[in-house]
């Protein structure tokens, strides 16, 4: 199949942004989120991303930037879709679309990263694309160590809608049949104020946490900052060493009460997260406040879901969630360094708010992401290639630290031009194939106008590529796209 000229600007335009790069009515009010944190790019900034967004190997040859393993970008963006609204554009993020989906990237046989890396070249001459794929190892959920977790669970009178607060009770008994012996569980709801309907108490007594999952009930305000702070504090006194400490947020993100500056929050979040309690946020509803929970997940050294049915909650909280509670690796960086002699220019897709100088790869008071076993973590680089260069390409390497001991480690792999498949949809692996879809399709979102494969196109290699892995998600994505074709 033929597609036209244009995937490097589709996946260069999918790693910057559109014109349309930031949200609009409410949530452009947001106050600004800190200053040691990497922001999303501004209007102004997004609006010249063709022009400067790709960085010459002559005087950029090195991109570095702290691994994420949020979806939750991804699945809001199914929901809306699927309830026929187009997603805004400043709630898209590449790199957690792509990271939505399954890469059967090969383990390691200790507790670090694989490092893997692949490529295909694209229609247009001299263009390619890379990917580098980071994987952990996994573990059976009964040989991990015990948990400490608590829930602080939204019940404003916003979680009243159907498949709010209903999905999240009904997850959180789920989870509660598959946590083990040895772990704790507290429970915080809030609206107007935090009530800790639970302390820490021990699976053994699952009746009594079942009975505060039955407490839970819709009524007042959304007092975000009240709830954490109750939550960090029951996680704090009940603290374990031996053990994984993590808050759980299930809400919508629609502080309105309380402290409701983003900075406040996400400054009790970090001092927590430093304290080795770390935290995943869950989020519902069809009125979701996307970035404030991506970037509490973010200062939390924790995860950002996205959660719209009872299936992927059931996936998350029964099946996800027991077998990543524990960490393989906190404040884990990727850093890619390019020859210049080969690689004439480069865009990684996405990350814009994960992005680090060179010099902070090695820096390990620099904050990076935590990693969980059995994850993988994938980064895409539209690449231009310098006219029948030869030799090695780009070699990526992973840094983190023992999640207990602190001790950083890395792990290396290379990829030379001549690794390159010679055409991306006829020799590439397919879930590269896949990668690549995901990535112009969360580009396309972002400016429908910009790119150089259509909507039909990219419907037509999902489908294709839907037969070929067998794979639900990519079929669900080939549907998705035909959605967005009725949508736009």
């Amino acid at each position: 199949m033929v597609v036209g000229v244009g995937l490097v600007t589709v996946l260069t335009l999918a790693a910057c942004g559109g014109p349309g790069g930031s949200a609009d009515g409410e949530r452009a009010a947001q106050p600004a989120i800190g200053a040691d944190r990497r922001p999303v790019p501004s209007a102004t900034q997004t609006a010249n991303a063709e022009e400067d967004g790709d960085k010459d190997t002559t005087t950029a040859q090195i991109s570095t930037f702290a691994l994420d393993v949020d979806t939750a970008s991804y699945g809001y963006a199914r929901r809306t879709l699927q309830e026929g609204r187009w997603p805004a554009p400043a709630e898209i993020r590449p790199e957690e679309w792509v990271n939505a989906f399954r890469q059967d990237y090969a383990q390691p046989s200790g507790d670090g990263f694989a490092v893997h890396v692949d490529g295909a070249k694209l229609p247009s001459r001299d263009e390619a694309v890379m990917r580098v794929g980071l994987q952990t190892r996994g573990t059976d959920a009964a040989q991990r160590r015990p948990a400490n977790l608590t829930f602080v669970v939204d019940v404003s009178g916003s979680m009243a809608e159907p498949g709010r607060l209903d999905l999240v009770k009904s997850a959180l008994n789920k989870l509660l049949d598959q946590l083990a012996p040895g772990d704790q569980v507290s429970i915080v709801a809030f609206s107007d104020e935090a009530t800790v309907l639970a302390s820490m108490t021990p699976l053994t007594a699952r009746e009594e946490l079942r009975s505060a999952v039955d407490e839970l009930v819709v009524d007042g305000g959304t007092n975000l900052e009240s709830g954490l702070v109750a939550g960090y504090e029951e996680a704090s006194k009940a603290f374990r060493t031996a053990a994984t400490n993590r808050v759980i947020l299930l809400s919508d993100g629609l502080a309105n009460q309380g402290s409701t500056e983003w900075q406040a929050i996400l400054d009790r979040v970090e001092e927590h997260a430093g304290k080795r309690v770390t935290l995943l946020t869950v989020g519902v509803g069809r009125d979701y406040g996307d970035e404030l929970m991506e970037q509490l997940a973010d200062n939390g050294d924790g995860m950002a879901v996205y959660v719209s049915s009872q299936e992927e909650a059931d996936r998350i909280f029964a099946t996800q969630l027991p077998a990543t509670i524990e960490l393989r690796a906190r404040d884990a960086k990727a850093q890619v360094v390019f020859n210049p002699s080969v690689v004439e220019s480069y865009q990684l897709v996405g990350y814009e708010n994960r992005a680090l100088d060179a010099e902070e790869f090695r820096d390990d008071t620099r904050d990076g992401g935590e990693i969980g076993p059995g994850h993988s973590v994938t980064a895409l680089y539209a690449l231009r290639l310098k006219p029948g260069a030869e030799g090695q390409l780009a070699q990526a390497t992973v840094r983190w630290q023992d999640p207990d001991t602190r001790a950083a480690s890395e792990e290396s792999a290379s990829l030379r031009a001549d690794d390159l498949a010679g055409s991306v949809w006829d020799e590439a692996p397919v879930r590269l194939q896949v990668d690549v879809v995901v990535a112009a399709f969360a580009g396309y979102m972002r400016d429908k106008k910009a790119f150089g494969l259509d909507l039909s196109t990219l419907g037509e290699h999902a489908s294709r590529l839907a037969t070929d892995s067998e794979d639900p998600m990519v079929a669900e994505l080939a549907t998705l796209i035909d959605k967005a074709r009725s949508v736009g």
